[in-house]
């Protein structure tokens, strides 16, 4: 079993408190991306699984063995690193080796476990090579190779894309899926971005200031979000956020107003609204003047205020920009915020 559980952990720094008492259970064999802003916690998280940074309170199991006094080289994790950290002395071989080298296993096990994780990896061809031989891709590799001969029991990556330019970074995506799914071993992966969150994770933790924010498939945090954030985190451009009030059974927007069922008991609502669902034949119609747009093909992104929210739309190439732009949305794709906490209603 290769299941990791986090109970109730905590993580301070004197009285500054960066990971909060945060609940996780990570099965056997599934691929769990971490997702959040710079300094949320994830990064910590992350070396705190592997041993690196100690915990302050509460219980890290992998499997059904707790590891809080567990050296990170007996919890049989592999870790691979935003920096390709390889020995630049050394061939692509020699560096895929050396972590079973220095465990004292025998030659012949070595060079059948590297020859199999270059195969894995298209390495095979570039295993005399030295580091400054091959592309940052490659490189990537070559640290994921070096994790893959250990055959651990759970796999941490720290925004290993992150270095690579965007081309590579998407086949890289796709390399790492793969590999997972040839490995099938658990996978804990961090990441900023939220496009390799959507196309990498079973599941997905968003995070915000060490606290858990929702936890769910990549299909459900976009089509739910539990809260502001999590809507605004996924989706690029992000989630338009009005603020609207309630009077008299309706909801009134800069010069709009509609009927909704179950209206919360307050007065003041945040509205939630995706670019792509901003549409020419929905129910609730509304102008706006238009601020800046850009042309990317296939679609054009249109930004634009409605009262004092910044807002853009995601609309077909064809759609002809003026100085103000007729816009609708349908109501059943709105969704509504308590405007003092952020969760959804």
């Amino acid at each position: 079993m290769s299941s990791v559980t986090l109970k109730n952990v905590c993580k301070k720094y004197d009285s500054k408190v960066v990971i909060d008492n945060i609940d996780l259970e990570i099965k056997d064999k599934e691929f769990v991306v971490l997702v959040g802003a710079s300094g949320c916690g994830k990064s910590t998280i992350l070396r705190m699984i592997a041993g690196l940074e100690e915990i302050s309170s509460g219980d890290i199991l992998i499997g059904d063995k707790k590891v809080n006094d567990i050296p990170p080289k007996d919890r049989d994790i592999a870790f691979v690193f935003q920096s390709y950290a390889l020995y630049p002395h050394m061939t692509v071989r020699e560096n895929i080796a050396f972590g079973l080298k220095m465990r004292k296993v025998d030659k012949a096990t070595i060079e059948k476990k590297v020859q199999e994780a270059a195969e894995i990896l298209n390495l095979t061809e570039y295993l005399d090579r030295k580091p400054k031989q091959l592309s940052g891709g490659q490189r990537q590799r070559v640290a994921l190779g070096r994790a893959i001969v250990r055959n651990p029991k759970v796999f941490l990556m720290d925004e290993p894309l992150s270095n690579l330019d965007a081309k590579l970074r998407v086949q890289m995506r796709a390399e790492i899926k793969k590999l997972h799914e040839k490995l099938q071993t658990t996978f804990i992966y961090v990441t900023h971005d939220q496009t390799e969150a959507l196309t990498m994770g079973d599941r997905i933790v968003v995070l915000d200031k060490g606290k858990i924010q929702q936890v769910a498939a990549p299909e459900e945090i976009y089509s739910n979000p539990a809260n502001t954030f999590v809507a605004g985190f996924v989706g690029s451009p992000q989630m338009n956020f009005i603020n609207a009030k309630i009077e008299n059974g309706s909801i009134k927007f800069a010069d709009v107003s509609f009927k909704a069922d179950n209206l919360p008991d307050c007065e003041n609502i945040i509205l939630g609204i995706r670019p792509e669902k901003m549409v020419a034949n929905g129910d609730i119609k509304f102008r706006a003047k238009t601020d800046i747009y850009e042309l990317l093909g296939s679609e054009k992104i249109v930004y634009f205020n409605i009262g004092d929210a910044k807002c853009s739309a995601k609309l077909p190439p064809e759609f002809e920009i003026k100085e103000y732009i007729d816009l609708s949305v349908k109501k059943e794709d709105i969704y509504f915020f308590n405007s003092t906490t952020g969760n959804r209603i």
